[in-house]
């Protein structure tokens, strides 16, 4: 069957697919489908291990994921509605997810899957008609006698490489926002629990690095994805957060942790005198939750969520196991108490401090063989499905090239059923049977043309690659059956040099080519925290996890031979081919594999395909790029745009990070207080009062009024206790007092000055526009209040000594106030041009004749000093067109010899928007100019590349 096609790319990643390839089931032939591939999976009747592996796509059938159907359809309508029934905070947040003109653009899949999480939450139950999404329910006889509730999970399937990392960071802002917002509304948390499969995932989330023994000052600080305001954190980074927002997420408890620290205590066997037995629920949760501190209502993220299932009381596998070898048999037992231990903790930590929810992440969120449920069947709480093909057919990943044809003769070539072929080959006292292995020597004998093969598409990569001056080279990964084979392997390459020696026999000092010891793996990846590991096994982690990355250990990996399918967590973008020397029994497994190879390393320009060759694993249920007969087209040639570290001191650039404007004011104001919007104060916006009862017994529909026992009313009448309404009235009237502060000379100045006329100001606020209706005057005092007062008042605050124009002043970021030129770093595909007065390496060029010429003259006036193109700069100006917000990116930043800053826009035709662009820009100059900490700054478009003269002259006087 002819699986290939010529076109795998059909879809904008920035949008719903609207196309996909299907296989017409007569000619089995590829055509394209309008629409969106319904959610589903491959299924296969279990048999034999012995007699799968003859088997072909024709065994499996296709399963539609009807629950995923229903909510993608009914979330796809929610959000052409306009995203309603949301908290404003909510609605914030989808606005800036989905706000034209991003520089860094969300994918469609990821805003989907929180839309999603969002909208089985937000969305009133009437919107939810007919759905029902499993709970978890605790199986084992222990859990029910406990009285354990069920836990709430919404599993998300994204394919890898489509960034659920991202969607980790939208979700937990999205819930540690609305939190901090509204603390009594249950359906938010800011307590965020972290689980993740091993050390290399929980480090790059941001989790603790323990590492005893090692030098970490000779290793880069690892990012930490998932903590707000660390290195490499993705709410800035993917700009998650509005501007302005960032500090709230300061506000949250987030613990990033294995699996392994759920394990249980029990000190009942040890020889101590006191003995206290197995952990209490509570002792449990306060252990394991010791960052949380004392909080409840947590917000639980699964990271791998394939390994969290709750394994099943009875045994369904039992003709399929009885097969299997006694190392086999260990791994299924392991796997099986992993996710023992992992769902029974998170039962435990629901009993005790209770989970709010559980969102499970994972690209194959399947019960896998030996857990008691039938082998690659979906876990029932799926919500959300973006797989691997919707991945490919995007642009989101590298598309795997398969071999589809040799000069066999054969209708399935060799180097696609790659396992089989070996075995067949093999004499029968050397052949793999049910409970014997192949010969490791006899596997890699027979295995050397594939390999030879595959080697020699890895080494013309690597000679690309090192004429485009890529930083790390590319990465060959080699899947073993068993530990034996993967040996023989390493040995064949890495030792006795017989695949391309000069490239990939390791030398003393330069290892090259590694092999990945399962053993020494699982002792760094499971070791708890405080628990000495072997360094050996510590330095081969932090090396197999860091492959094709810059300055780390792993930078100068070429080839990885493993067993197994590598570690979750692994996301080397580097990886352009793959061989498989084991058994392949479903589409799952081949495409867990592949997908450790399928990260792209541009995304700058997704209509470049990226590919990475796949031998001996067959993979026939996506769209792969089919072989050309012919030599192989170049790939097209990328420039590595970065920050020149020896420039820095000449040419550097540095810019202010504005996120809104205030009127300056140094003496005195005035407010026009019954112009300023009112405040209502009802319950319908916030409770007040809520009478509580205790229910005995079961009840279905809404809690009634009626019952045993005393009904309490429950008020806010302990917070009321805590403050007075003179101190709410102060801490109004400081910050908005802040907010007015021009220069630093005048701080001092303005706080006795000013302070005292906008008390008075807020007090009249308070007094005239504020209505409480029955509430207690104090519930102003809640931040949810106090942040609406002062943005209304500080917005309507004037200066009324002013002369003329009323001077601006800029409100700048508090967690980014500047960004330079030093955090350039990225590369491109599109045109480029090499500079000499500029920090960054290169100027890329949209349209080449423009920005060429304009590059031109900038390099070569004798009135600039320096100059940047404003790509990747994340200099963004907003501004509002069409009652939308939109960010503009002038073109270029040239500091002039006078030392005049000049954001320079190149342009021929003008049109509205443009013209609100550019009044933006000449605004946000001066209120910098104005705010004096960075100097003066100037905007001038530019109708043509000659007039670039001119406007650096006008600019450049004193």
């Amino acid at each position: 069957m002819n699986l290939a096609v010529d076109q795998p790319i059909l879809n904008d990643p920035f949008e719903e697919p609207t196309r996909y390839w299907i296989y017409e089931p007569d000619s089995g032939q590829p055509v394209v489908m309008e629409g969106r591939r319904p959610a589903g999976y491959y299924f296969r009747a279990r048999r034999r291990p012995d007699e799968r592996q003859l088997s072909f796509l024709a065994e499996e059938q296709f399963v539609q994921l009807e629950l995923v159907n229903t909510i993608r359809h009914r979330v796809g309508e929610w959000r052409k509605a306009g995203y309603t029934g949301v908290t404003p905070i909510t609605r914030q947040l989808l606005t800036y997810w989905n706000r034209p003109g991003r520089e860094r653009k969300l994918f469609f899949c990821q805003r989907e899957a929180a839309e999603t999480v969002i909208w089985l939450t937000e969305v009133h139950a009437a919107q939810r008609r007919g759905l029902r999404i499993p709970q978890d329910q605790p199986l084992d006889e222990a859990s029910l006698l406990k009285g354990y509730n069920p836990l709430t999970r919404y599993g998300l399937k994204m394919a890898t490489g489509s960034g659920k990392t991202v969607v980790m960071a939208m979700l937990i802002a999205w819930s540690v926002m609305n939190k901090v917002q509204n603390p009594q509304d249950r359906r938010f948390s800011d307590a965020i629990l972290v689980l993740c499969p091993n050390l290399t995932v929980r480090e790059r989330l941001g989790g603790a690095v323990a590492q005893p023994g090692e030098n970490r000052s000779a290793l880069k600080e690892p990012e930490r994805a998932l903590i707000p305001g660390e290195r490499g954190n993705y709410y800035e980074a993917f700009d998650v957060v509005p501007r302005g927002l960032l500090d709230v997420l300061g506000q949250a408890r987030i613990y990033i942790t294995n699996w392994h620290a759920l394990a249980p205590e029990d000190d009942s066997r040890k020889r101590s005198v006191v003995q206290r037995g197995e952990e209490s629920d509570k002792a449990f949760a306060n252990r394991v939750l010791r960052d949380l501190g004392s909080k409840k209502n947590i917000l639980v993220l699964n990271d791998e969520a394939h390994h969290a299932y709750r394994p099943a009381p009875y045994e369904v596998d039992t003709e399929a196991t009885k097969y299997l070898s006694a190392a086999e048999k260990r791994q299924l037992k392991a796997e099986k108490e992993q996710a023992t231990v992992w769902v029974s903790g998170l039962d435990r930590i629901n009993a005790a401090r209770g989970i709010n929810f559980c969102m499970d992440l994972s690209a194959t969120p399947f019960y896998i063989q030996g857990s008691g449920y039938e082998e690659g069947s979906p876990f029932p709480w799926l919500v959300s499905d973006f797989g691997l093909v919707d991945a490919i057919e995007s642009g989101i990943v590298k598309i795997p090239r398969v071999p589809v044809a040799d000069d066999t003769g054969q209708p399935i070539p060799k180097y696609f059923r790659l396992w089989e072929a070996i075995n067949q080959a093999l004499p029968p006292k050397e052949r793999a049977k049910a409970r014997r292995k192949p010969k490791p020597e006899a596997v890699v004998r027979e295995a050397e043309g594939a390999l030879q093969q595959l080697a020699g598409e890895w080494k013309r990569k690597f000679e690309e690659w090192e004429t485009q001056g890529y930083d790390v080279p590319p990465a060959m990964i080699a899947v073993c059956d068993n530990t034996s084979i993967a040996s023989v392997l390493h040995e064949f390459i890495a030792e006795q040099g017989r695949v391309f020696p000069e490239l990939l026999q390791n030398q003393p000092g330069q290892e090259v080519t590694l092999r990945i010891d399962s053993k020494l793996l699982d002792e760094a990846e499971q070791a708890r925290e405080g628990v000495t590991r072997q360094e050996a096994a510590e330095a081969l982690r932090r090396k197999v996890a860091t492959v094709g990355k810059k300055d780390e250990p792993g930078e100068g990996v070429r080839c990885v031979v493993s067993v197994g399918m590598l570690t979750e967590g692994w996301d080397a973008h580097n990886v352009t081919q793959i061989l498989g020397l084991r058994a392949f029994q479903s589409q799952l497994l081949c495409e867990q594999v592949v997908g450790r190879g399928l990260r792209r390393m541009n995304y700058d320009d997704f209509s470049v395909e990226e590919y990475v060759d796949i031998y001996g694993i067959p993979f026939e249920v996506i769209p792969v790029k089919k072989k050309p007969s012919g030599p192989s087209p170049s790939p097209k040639e990328t420039t590595l745009v970065q920050a020149l570290k020896e420039r820095e001191s000449e040419f550097k650039i540095e810019f202010p990070r504005v996120e809104g404007y205030v009127f300056e004011v140094r003496d005195r104001i005035r407010v026009d207080v019954d112009a300023v919007e009112p405040l209502t104060v009802e319950p319908t916006k916030e409770p007040t009062e809520v009478i509580s009862r205790a229910q005995v017994g079961y009840r279905t529909g809404a809690p009634s009024l009626a019952g045993p026992g005393e009904a309490v009313i429950q008020t806010r009448a302990e917070f009321y206790e805590t403050v007075r309404v003179q101190q709410i009235e102060y801490e109004i009237a400081r910050r908005i007092t802040n907010s007015l502060v021009g220069s630093r000379e005048f701080q001092y100045h303005a706080r006795h000055l000013l302070f005292t006329q906008v008390l008075k100001a807020v007090r009249a606020y308070l007094d005239r526009r504020v209505d409480y209706g029955i509430a207690d005057r104090r519930e102003i005092g809640l931040e949810k209040y106090v942040q609406l007062i002062v943005e209304r008042l500080t917005t309507a605050v004037l200066p009324d000594d002013a002369q003329g124009e009323v001077p601006l002043l800029p409100v700048i970021e508090r967690f980014r106030p500047r960004g330079s030129t030093s955090e350039v770093l990225f590369r491109t595909v599109r045109p480029c041009r090499a500079t000499i007065k500029s920090h960054i390496s290169h100027v890329v060029l949209d349209a080449k004749t423009w920005e060429s010429s304009t590059a031109f003259y900038l390099e070569t006036s004798p009135l600039v000093q320096a100059y940047a193109r404003n790509d990747h700069l994340d200099l963004a100006i907003p501004y509002d067109y069409a009652g939308a917000q939109h960010d503009f990116l002038p073109d270029f930043l040239v500091r002039l010899t006078n030392r005049t800053m000049l954001m320079l826009e190149v342009k021929g035709y003008e049109k509205e928007q443009d013209r609100a662009k550019y009044e933006a820009a000449r605004r946000w100059a001066k209120a910098v100019t104005h705010w004096g900490q960075m100097g003066r700054w100037e905007f001038e478009p530019c109708k043509q590349p000659s007039q670039v003269k001119d406007i650096l002259k006008r600019n450049a006087g004193d």
